[in-house]
C-alpha cells in the first residue's frame, strides 16, 4: 500500500499521466459514496438501519445518502460514520470520497468532533460536547 506521500513522489516525477493512473489505478479513489458506504457495511456486517438510527438523522434522509437520491452534508456524514464506528482515519477516507474537507486539527468544532471519534462517543455525546462548548451541533 503506498502512501498519499509516495504517491504526490510519484505523480510529481511521472512524465506521463496516462503511464502514472495505469500504475496506480489501485489507489485512486473512484467509488460513488454510496458504494463505498455499502462496501463498509457489508465489510463490518453492519445494519443500514441501524446504523442511520444511531446517526440521529431522519430515517427518509439516511436511506437517501445510502441510496445515492440525496448528497449528504459534511455533518450528515459525520454522524454516518459516527455511528457507523469509523476511526478517524476511515471517516476522513469517506470525507475524501464525497470531496469534502478533512476534519482539521486547528478549527476548535472540528477538534472537538476529532475527539470524539477518537473516544468512541455517539453522535449525541458529541453533539454535547459541541454545545457546551459553543460550537453548532452536527445535526442543528
Amino acid at each position: 500500500m503506498k502512501s498519499t506521500d509516495e504517491l504526490m513522489d510519484e505523480l510529481i516525477k511521472a512524465h506521463n499521466i496516462s503511464d502514472y493512473l495505469k500504475a496506480n489505478s489501485e489507489y485512486m479513489i473512484s467509488s460513488e459514496l454510496p458504494t463505498y458506504l455499502s462496501n463498509i457495511l457489508q465489510k463490518k456486517g453492519l445494519v443500514k438501519s441501524a446504523v442511520i438510527r444511531k446517526s440521529e438523522l431522519s430515517e427518509v434522509m439516511g436511506y437517501q445518502i445510502f441510496s445515492g437520491v440525496r448528497k449528504p452534508s459534511r455533518d450528515s456524514l459525520i454522524c454516518i460514520c459516527t455511528a457507523m464506528e469509523l476511526n478517524l482515519e476511515e471517516t476522513q477516507s469517506i470525507l475524501k470520497v464525497a470531496q469534502f474537507a478533512q476534519l482539521y486539527p486547528k478549527n476548535k468544532r472540528d477538534c472537538i468532533i476529532i475527539s470524539g471519534i477518537i473516544n468512541g462517543k455517539t453522535v449525541a455525546l458529541i453533539n454535547e460536547s459541541l454545545y457546551d462548548n459553543g460550537e453548532p451541533t452536527l445535526n442543528r
